[in-house]
């Protein structure tokens, strides 16, 4: 009997299903199904009345069959509507134990709530998957990439480029939206998502994405590392992340079966066309996506759009005044020159933060530096590559620390290696409007001493002296050939004289033979 109560208690308590209690039981799922019976048709709730013992429990579960009168009085019993029950469900707040007990009190006679639950979820299993399990309205947003891609023609080549399918998929009322992108890459992951909310006219509660590079870093059943920009864009519309679980189908089940849908319903019907341009494919998608969220549902009343209308659009949160920016995140660290590189370029932060790891969120126009999440710096973002962009508020004035970073300094430094060295490092410094801007190329210099030796490094500055602006990738380069190690000057190789009928020499052109034929012509 205890093996009896662990079922039950599995069941109704935990709300397992019959193979997961088998198997954390070690017994048959025939057995399983048995027990459950057996307690429906005794009509038992849980938790079982601390009255009824081993025995009792014994003889209720496997006494004789009812007689027939009784089975009878029990078939007259009234089935709750179990399409209103499904439709409750979606709803905020609505439980199954909320609904049998509104059943009860319209029908005293009819069923408990243990064969309530077991009439309601057979008639649950009828339904399509999609259908089948309840999702609060506002609640879900389920995302991924279709397996299918489509062709865009180029004009001018006849090339075929493949555009990636976005599917994004309301947990409610299956609502769809569906776009074509040139890839999954972070960008577009972001774009699609912007665009599917103004498309909803609102904001779930959770995004469900599998676990796409784009969006989860690392893939973990507990603690998946999420991509900090799609972090960000989710903060900005004020939902939550919620990675499917690896190997849990039936955490992203909705977008599957979404997927194929769309699969099967758009884009096999426009596998025969021929598109020119992404725009004209997503024009041909969104015609063929609004004939989809329209299509009746098989075995339920109503459409995706009805659904969505009714049930699902008030329950949305909604938009921010503003769509989301891209921004793109990374780690960066600040040199002794107080400045950090984002992209080939160098933006510089408060001096006073030297040495340390910060975070640098870039978009199209701007680029700020976070120190703790705070924002240290923000500039104006540059495009011009190893260029530099200065505030003078970040300049130290006076700190001990960093005043022995000078360009005098850094000169003398560079003379222990010899005067050719200092010279450059004088030269690549005097280049900048703040010589501070050239620490950094004058520091790898620096270290290529380190790496080649102080001769080699002298010889290779004193070759790259005789260019206009010698510059720290020259000097490297000089080491990594060797060409300081070969004499700066070589002797010509001398060639023998040609002599020849035809070659007339440098002294025909001083003879008054060729004076005169000059004159002729």
């Amino acid at each position: 009997m205890r093996q009896i109560r662990e079922v039950l208690r599995l069941s109704f308590e935990k709300r397992m299903s019959g193979r997961q209690i088998a198997q954390a039981l070690g017994v048959g799922r025939t057995t399983v199904q048995e027990y459950l019976q057996k307690a429906g048709e005794a009509r038992l709730t849980w938790p079982l009345p601390p009255e009824l013992n081993d025995e009792q429990l014994q003889k209720l579960l496997f006494s004789p069959s009812l007689p027939k009168s009784e089975n009878a009085a029990v078939a007259k019993r009234p089935l709750p509507d179990f399409l209103h029950i499904h439709e409750q469900l979606k709803k905020k707040g609505v439980t199954l134990q909320l609904l049998w007990e509104e059943y009860r009190q319209a029908n005293p006679e009819g069923y408990q709530y243990t064969q309530f639950w077991e009439h309601y979820h057979r008639w649950a299993k009828a339904l399509d998957p999609v259908m089948r399990f309840s999702h609060k309205a506002g609640e879900k947003m389920f995302v991924d990439y279709a397996g299918m891609a489509m062709g865009v023609v180029e004009r001018s080549t006849g090339e075929i480029k493949e555009a990636q399918i976005f599917v994004a998929v309301l947990g409610a009322s299956n609502y769809t939206y569906v776009e074509a992108t040139w890839s999954q890459e972070l960008p577009n992951w972001i774009a699609s998502h912007v665009r599917a909310f103004e498309f909803f006219g609102g904001v779930p509660e959770l995004l469900i994405p599998d676990n796409l590079k784009s969006g989860v870093v690392t893939a973990h059943r507990y603690e998946p590392y999420l991509n900090p920009t799609y972090q960000e864009m989710a903060g900005h519309y004020g939902t939550a992340i919620l990675p499917a679980r690896p190997l849990k189908p039936r955490d992203k089940a909705k977008v599957e079966v979404g997927v194929q849908g769309v699969e099967r319903r758009i884009l096999a019907a426009l596998r025969n066309r021929a598109f020119f341009s992404l725009p004209e494919l997503n024009e041909a998608l969104g015609e063929r996506l609004k004939d989809y969220n329209q299509k009746a549902f098989q075995k339920l009343p109503g459409s995706r759009l009805q659904e969505f209308e009714t049930l699902e659009r008030p329950a949305l949160r909604p938009l921010p005044q503003r769509p989301y920016e891209f921004a793109e995140w990374k780690k960066v660290r600040v040199n002794i020159d107080y400045h950090v590189e984002v992209k080939k370029h160098y933006y510089s932060v408060p001096y006073q933060l030297v040495g340390q790891q910060l975070d640098a969120r870039l978009t199209a126009t701007t680029v700020e530096i976070l120190h703790h999440g705070k924002r240290a710096a923000s500039h104006a973002r540059s495009f011009v590559a190893h260029g530099y962009t200065t505030l003078l508020e970040h300049m130290p004035q006076g700190h001990r620390e960093y005043a022995q970073w000078t360009p005098a300094r850094l000169a003398q430094w560079a003379g222990e290696s010899g005067e050719a060295t200092k010279a450059v490092v004088e030269k690549i410094m005097s280049r900048y409007s703040h010589p501070q801007q050239g620490f950094r190329p004058c520091l790898g210099i620096m270290r290529l001493g380190k790496e080649y030796g102080q001769e080699r490094l002298e010889a290779a500055c004193r070759r790259a002296l005789r260019l206009a602006q010698p510059r720290y990738r020259h000097i490297q380069s000089i080491l990594k050939s060797g060409l300081d190690q070969k004499p700066m000057t070589q002797e010509q190789p001398v060639f023998p004289a040609l002599v020849h009928e035809f070659v007339r020499g440098a002294q025909y052109y001083l003879s008054p033979e060729a004076s005169a034929q000059g004159d002729k012509n």
